[in-house]
């Protein structure tokens, strides 16, 4: 990493729960684990094709501080980030640098339904 990162983006760590949901069955919901300030940067790019034509896809990277293997405070690539309405699905979990400082977290955003 060449420079270091601006931190000043907070995004609340969220981890999914299966619950009853009241009918017989089962539903997901998000238990919000903590909130790490972030930098967010863009990644990488593609057009794909959906149901309804093309579709533009963005991956970011999400800087943050690093958190050691095992941790709650460390994401995985089941888990999200939440800054308000948006929505960002954690793809991959990295080292960002070589003193493991920092994790970088390549991430979806997803749009509202």
């Amino acid at each position: 990493m060449s420079r270091a990162p601006q931190l000043t983006r907070a995004l609340v760590l969220e981890s999914p729960v299966t619950a009853p949901d009241g009918a017989g069955g089962f539903s997901t919901i998000w238990q919000a684990l903590g909130t790490h300030w972030a930098e967010l940067r863009p990644g990488s790019g593609r057009e794909r094709l959906a149901t309804l034509g093309p579709s533009g896809e963005v991956r970011l990277r999400i800087v943050i501080r690093a958190a050691p293997e095992g941790s709650d405070r460390r994401p995985r690539p089941d888990q999200r980030f939440r800054e308000g309405a948006r929505i960002f699905r954690i793809i991959a979990v990295a080292e960002a640098d070589v003193q493991g400082r920092f994790l970088v977290c390549t991430a979806q955003e997803e749009l509202p339904a």
